[in-house]
């Protein structure tokens, strides 16, 4: 029996990104990822859209499990410290360790992007925006960064996200998330592939929304 529409309040959007390899207590890391999903849902949080899931080369090649990735467009009334809060708070509930950079993880909730904010400041997201990649494995910021300083440069965030959100413009360059994925080398795409079967979408697992 179909299920009646749910209505999303005014409230800014915003875009985040999800992933993981490894195993959790709710199962394989796709499953983690549709119980991450489910989690986000709740009170001062909508979700708007989702994304495929996607299967992910490990970054770099061959350091472990590939990954599970998609983009989620949520509604929240939420601060972005108090979003991370939620977002850090839900990664601990299914086992995440901040121990190493970019090393395997169980679920992995990056804030890409809230309602065009430039976070704390122009200067600061340029510094980060144009970090080596030595140094992006060294330096973690120790503030909010918004938006995430890493998009333009991530073939595993560029995919799902330009599938939901094709026109949505980073607030620093302006250049669409369609644009900037048509940007990468063709290698990084080729080997980011959707989920088949069961695992092809999520709607069965969690509710979406029409945007109003």
């Amino acid at each position: 029996m179909p299920q009646p529409e749910k209505s999303i309040p005014a409230w800014p959007k915003g875009l985040i990104a999800l992933g993981g390899n490894m195993g959790s207590g709710a199962g394989a890391p796709e499953a983690t990822l549709a119980a991450g999903l489910a989690a986000l849902e709740a009170e001062s949080v909508r979700i708007v859209k989702i994304s495929r899931f996607y299967h992910t080369p490990s970054m770099p090649e061959g350091s472990g499990p590939e990954f599970v990735n998609a983009v989620v467009e949520i509604a929240t009334d939420l601060s972005a410290t108090a979003l991370l809060a939620r977002l850090h708070g839900i990664e601990a509930r299914f086992g995440r360790e901040r121990r190493i950079r970019w090393a395997p993880r169980t679920l992995d909730l990056d804030l890409l992007d809230l309602d065009g904010a430039v976070l704390p400041d122009a200067a600061v997201q340029a510094r980060w925006m144009g970090l080596a990649p030595e140094a992006q494995a060294r330096e973690v910021p120790d503030r909010t960064i918004l938006p995430h300083p890493r998009i333009q440069d991530r073939a595993f965030v560029l995919v799902p996200l330009a599938e939901i959100a094709p026109d949505w413009r980073h607030p620093v360059s302006g250049q669409t998330a369609q644009e900037m994925l048509a940007a990468l080398p063709a290698a990084e795409i080729a080997g980011i592939s959707p989920f088949s079967g069961p695992w092809s979408g999520v709607s069965a697992l969690v509710k979406t929304y029409p945007s109003q």
